[in-house]
């Protein structure tokens, strides 16, 4: 995968070149590229920010450095394009774990990040959809680009150490994840389920899937409305259920 991002900040992304992406970057099964595009503006001030029309507080992004950074970006790639352009936009669709899933697929994603008040709306017209990190508004959208992008490679091929990590993870069934332990087996007078290291995969199996469920039912009881549960899910939660004192 190629990765391209437009920012005032390019220092911000230290970061990247760490742990697990920064992993990926040397293997070569990433490429991570972050452009300043304040050396694309072309006014004398080399301001990337103006008043807007109409008044009001604040400055917005004007539209020409970003669409110029854009096309520097088209220029390197051999297809002409920036690939999949997402805007960091509080006003955007909030980003969860299928949209990390989803944008996974793409060999090229380039994200706008933004400073000051907002974007001047033309810019809007070079981007393929808008994403938020929630309901709030950070100072820029550097941190929310890195979330994205964290969350993003996770997915890709020989990124994780094992293949089946992030299939496992919270979320990725529709469930949160079931309580996890390693050794020692007692710890302090705290002890491993007998379960789990009884050897018997079925019941490791069934523990580990009422445990999802309870952990769900009690944290985002939210993921469950709506969910078409199994026969054997149904079950276990009534038995949660009744173990909690609920009717």
């Amino acid at each position: 995968m190629k990765i391209d991002v437009l920012s005032l900040f390019p220092k911000m992304f230290a970061p990247m070149q760490e742990s697990i992406i920064g992993k990926a970057i040397d293997r070569g099964s990433l490429s991570f590229n972050v452009t300043d595009f304040r050396d694309y503006t072309t006014n004398k001030h080399n301001n990337v920010d103006d008043y807007p029309f109409g008044g009001g507080a604040g400055m917005l992004l004007t539209a020409q450095p970003i669409f110029d950074a854009i096309a520097s970006i088209q220029e390197k790639d051999d297809q002409q394009s920036a690939g999949h352009v997402v805007l960091l936009d509080p006003a955007g669709k909030t980003f969860d774990h299928k949209d990390a899933e989803r944008l996974a697929q793409y060999d090229h994603l380039t994200f706008v990040c933004g400073h000051y008040e907002g974007y001047d709306e033309r810019i809007k017209t070079l981007v393929d959809e808008e994403i938020s990190l929630g309901d709030y508004v950070l100072t820029g959208g550097e941190l929310g680009a890195m979330v994205m992008i964290d969350a993003t490679v996770r997915f890709l091929p020989d990124v994780l150490g094992n293949s089946e990590s992030a299939s496992g993870d919270s979320f990725e069934d529709g469930l949160l994840e079931y309580p996890q332990y390693t050794r020692p087996a007692d710890f302090r007078g705290m002890k491993v389920p007998d379960v789990l290291i009884s050897g018997n995969h079925a019941k490791i199996a069934t523990w580990r899937l009422k445990e999802s469920l309870k952990k769900t039912y009690l944290r985002r009881p939210d993921l469950l409305e709506g969910r078409k549960l199994s026969n054997e899910e149904r079950d276990l939660l009534d038995d949660i259920k009744t173990e909690l004192n609920e009717d």
